[in-house]
């Protein structure tokens, strides 16, 4: 028998989007997550998190968009600032 209960995460992000993997590890992780079923994800950027959600950002080379990440996240889920 499988557990249909609902499993909520919530993910406090309070890094700046680009200098470590902090930000990036846990939206790879949220939305892997928000892909199954029955899971609820909540992101809530504090502090220098928020920058995470700026619009237009300029990625540096080697780093991922966070951007983007956040904005598939937006859609699937709930984005706190």
């Amino acid at each position: 028998m499988t557990d249909q209960t609902n499993k909520k995460f919530l993910f406090i992000i309070n890094d700046a989007p680009y200098g470590n993997e902090r930000p990036y590890n846990a939206l790879r992780l949220a939305l892997n997550l928000v892909k199954r079923d029955g899971v609820e994800v909540r992101i809530f950027f504090t502090g220098d998190g928020v920058l995470c959600a700026r619009q237009g950002q300029k990625t540096p080379d080697g780093y991922y968009n966070i951007e983007r990440m956040v904005k598939a996240l937006a859609n699937r889920g709930k984005v706190a600032t």
